[in-house]
């Protein structure tokens, strides 16, 4: 049975920033065009999983 993106488990805010600062780190600051396309959609999913008006230090 296939399972739709809605279904799977959404990691926490501090999950995503670890991702984030790892995938920057990773690149030398220095994002490909997929890599780029893949931080965008962590800092959409972050921005998603704060509370609103929680402004935290992220990547």
């Amino acid at each position: 049975m296939t399972r739709s993106p809605d279904d799977l488990p959404t990691p926490d805010a501090e999950a995503l920033n670890a991702a984030i600062r790892e995938l920057w780190v990773r690149s030398g600051g220095q994002l490909s065009p997929d890599e780029q396309r893949i931080y965008s959609a962590l800092v959409l999913q972050y921005a998603r999983s704060s509370p609103q008006g929680d402004v935290t230090e992220a990547a």
